[in-house]
């Protein structure tokens, strides 16, 4: 490809209209300009109001999962409204419609999440409430601190902090990706991701196109992060062979180990009574690899844990 890709006129990305999609998709659209050598106006931002921003009384999995940050602009993806449409990739649904491809991922952030409200797990006062609707994080918590109350708190980073502050929780978490991408670095306690994992993809931003479109997964190879995208591929392996859905608490976590990729994943009972954790080293393209450390996951799991996963059917 050369220095300077002919660019449609203009190109348009798709995103969420969040504050933190929006930094993301211009973070997205910054480095296509680079790669290809051109002006910020080549490339339009298109925000639409996702259901799962419209619906922010209950958790996502009671009414309709993560299809809920995906289905507008995977609508105007097939009508061809936009050219490609950024995702945080751990809001992405594991198995996609064909039409659609991930054409780049971008290069992976911390993946750790932040406490806010307490200088640690231990700290978090007796039998206080934290205030989450992710399965995962409750589950963990839930294993480490089975004296504390789960409240469901949803809504972007500014209204889960101002939920916060209003006193709704006693403490809560956010990924510490999209805190740094909207400039709060400093807020809460970084969370060592080795020991508390995190969801699987978190901290990879992704772009999709039409699969059929090769123009434009042309234009988006020029910006994919291999390393990043060979993580979240595993990890994605990882989900798929557990069955994993927004009701399963799934953590898993990637790292380099010289030419392989190690994971380390977890599975729990939706109250964090029963913790499974597994790992393995995997060729970057091992994507069987993961499937196979999801079924011995599985295959670990009670019955009244497993029922919670479709990988175990």
């Amino acid at each position: 490809m050369s220095d300077r890709t002919p660019a449609p006129a203009p190109f348009r990305l798709g995103t969420r209209r969040s504050p933190l999609a929006m930094a993301q998709a211009h973070e997205a659209r910054a480095r296509l300009c680079a790669a290809h050598g051109w002006d910020e106006n080549l490339v339009e931002l298109v925000p639409v109001i996702a259901s799962g921003d419209k619906i922010q009384d209950r958790p996502l999995a009671d009414i309709g999962g993560k299809a809920l940050w995906t289905r507008e602009l995977d609508i105007w993806l097939a009508e061809g409204r936009i050219d490609a449409a950024v995702h945080s990739m751990k809001d992405v649904e594991t198995i996609r419609p064909a039409e659609i491809a991930i054409g780049a991922i971008l290069p992976r952030a911390d993946k750790a999440d932040v406490l806010l409200g307490a200088s640690s797990l231990e700290a978090i006062p007796q039998g206080a409430r934290v205030g989450t609707s992710a399965p995962r994080r409750a589950a963990q918590l839930l294993n480490a601190r089975p004296d504390l109350e789960v409240v469901g708190i949803r809504g972007n980073v500014a209204t889960r902090m101002a939920k916060l502050n209003a006193g709704d929780a006693d403490a809560t978490f956010l990924a510490a990706a999209g805190l740094a991408r909207l400039g709060e670095n400093s807020v809460g306690t970084r969370l060592d991701p080795e020991e508390w994992l995190p969801a699987p993809a978190q901290a990879a931003i992704g772009l999709e196109c039409r699969a059929g479109d090769d123009q434009t997964r042309e234009i988006l190879a020029a910006i994919d992060h291999g390393p990043s995208n060979e993580e979240v591929m595993l990890e994605r392996a990882l989900l798929e062979g557990l069955g994993g859905t927004c009701h399963s608490p799934i953590a898993a976590l990637t790292r380099r180990d010289g030419d392989d990729l190690h994971l380390q994943a977890a599975i729990y009972s939706p109250d964090g009574a029963i913790r499974i954790a597994r790992e393995g080293r995997f060729a970057p393209r091992d994507l069987d690899g993961a499937r196979q450390l999801a079924r011995d996951l599985l295959a670990e799991a009670p019955e009244h844990v497993a029922v919670h996963f479709g990988g175990a059917a």
